[in-house]
């Protein structure tokens, strides 16, 4: 049993069992549905060497990682709009760079349905981390999150135009491209917007050096990982916090169409 005074100061509390039982449950449903992935991973084990220098320590460090943060602070009123935005938005993004050939997995499925569950997982480790540079960088002036935040996300579509452009004609890299143009010049909190950009690219490079390096998955640049690669994961994660805000604030608009006191007040114009 975790102390109480470890738990608290994790941020852990009755939700953040049950999201990490329901993390290793959805683990345990990946390996039985592709057992033959995981046997195929373990053959590549050689006994002619220490269990230690084979290990896969950056993958360990990953799964601990996203695993503190997903437990930190959880709320599931919160959590569960942004994993099931996060489920649907990889799954999305996963079908554009398979089928445009950006990047394509070793099982050569477009896309793997086995690889989309880790995105609502990532969503929730970016949260928190947006949580705490928020709490971090609190301090600093509006005018310099605003500067910050044209170079940063400019200078990012600046790097996707390149990046894509072998696919430019294609229908899905248009669609891509218009979505971030939109989400870019119609800021909503620049300060929320640009740290979630960075929190999302500070996992992504480790999540895109792993699967890289592993041959898991391969960029047609044949880079490991590709600078884009791992900001892309920062520019989903915006596109998942403006889903689920904009997903908020229409469903409290509806709750306010609905209440008692609107309808009292549309009978009595009646």
């Amino acid at each position: 049993m975790i102390p109480r005074r470890l738990a608290a100061l994790l941020g852990w509390n009755r939700t953040s069992y049950w999201l990490m039982s329901s993390f290793i449950l959805l683990l345990g449903v990946i390996v039985y549905a592709w057992w033959p992935l995981v046997v195929e991973y373990w053959a590549a084990y050689n006994p002619a060497y220490p269990f230690w220098v084979q290990f896969d320590w950056l993958l360990l460090g990953i799964f601990a990682a996203m695993s503190l943060l997903i437990m930190a602070g959880a709320d599931l009123r919160r959590d569960l709009p942004l994993a099931l935005v996060g489920l649907a938005g990889g799954l999305v993004i996963e079908a554009w760079g398979t089928q445009t050939r950006l990047w394509n997995y070793f099982t050569l499925e477009r896309p793997p349905l086995w690889i989309i569950p880790a995105w609502p997982i990532a969503a929730l480790s970016i949260d928190r981390l947006r949580s705490g540079l928020k709490r971090i960088t609190e301090r600093i002036p509006e005018a310099w999150v605003r500067g910050a935040y044209w170079g940063v996300f400019l200078g990012f579509y600046a790097l996707m135009l390149g990046f894509v452009w072998p696919t430019r004609g294609l229908s899905l890299t248009q669609m891509a491209l218009f979505l971030c143009a939109f989400l870019i010049f119609t800021p909503v909190q620049k300060r929320e917007m640009l740290l979630t950009f960075i929190g999302g690219s500070a996992l992504g490079y480790f999540l895109e050096r792993w699967g890289t390096t592993r041959q898991c998955w391969t960029y047609y640049t044949f880079q490991t990982p590709p600078l884009f690669a791992a900001l892309a994961h920062g520019m989903a994660s915006v596109a998942f916090w403006r889903a689920v805000r904009a997903l908020t604030l229409a469903g409290r608009a509806a709750r306010g169409a609905f209440s008692p006191r609107s309808v009292e007040r549309g009978t009595a114009v009646k």
